[in-house]
């Protein structure tokens, strides 16, 4: 996965969709890069995180792990219980043509708010990511996992284990997705008569 997301919707729309009373203040919103303060939202509320987990090992923040392996890695048993949701309206991938970098703007195909499944240390947070869906495996060969409503609730639970949950880490078992390419400019011509 790319390392920025979208974060575009009214507080009531968040509120309503997550079943908040409150949200609270000192999150990101528009686009979001690693170590932003993001919202994040579990079974008690919601709490603004930052985005990349702190590890002794890389001076780099951990903003994704795989899906694939997190039940393998030392890094991230410790958290499979800790789970959470971040709210997101999209993310963002770059997808090579020889030399060029092409910006995608990934949404869901109904455009609405959704939510990646995420991973917490109660401070810091990671993004869980799988193999992409066929419809964009063209832009890159990762994406987030993006969960739907009846997987948010289940991600959520903390008295479900992580082995009853790990299936909804399948990109299958998410929503469809649809993506936008920037068009870059065409190029500068040089002034003939200059």
């Amino acid at each position: 996965m790319c390392s920025r997301f979208e974060l575009n919707a009214r507080p009531r729309d968040l509120a309503r969709h997550f079943g908040l009373d409150e949200l609270p203040d000192g999150f990101t919103g528009g686009e979001i890069r690693p170590t932003d303060p993001v919202l994040a939202v579990d079974y008690a509320g919601a709490h603004v995180l930052r985005w990349g987990l702190s590890v002794e090992w890389d001076r780099k923040p951990l903003i994704n792990a795989r899906a694939e392996t997190l039940a393998e890695k030392k890094t991230f048993q410790p958290l499979l219980e800790s789970r959470c949701l971040v709210p997101a309206t999209a993310y963002f991938e770059w997808r090579r043509d020889g030399r060029t970098r092409l910006k995608n703007r990934i949404a869901t195909a109904d455009g609405e708010v959704f939510s990646f499944a995420g991973l917490t240390d109660g401070e810091r947070l990671t993004i869980v990511t799988c193999a992409p869906l066929a419809s964009i495996a063209h832009i890159h060969n990762r994406m987030p996992v993006i969960l739907t409503a009846e997987a948010e609730a289940a991600w959520a639970d903390p008295a479900l284990s992580f082995t009853e949950v790990c299936r909804w880490l399948d990109p299958d078992a998410g929503p469809e997705l649809d993506a936008e390419e920037d068009t870059p400019p065409p190029p500068r011509q040089p002034d003939l008569f200059g």
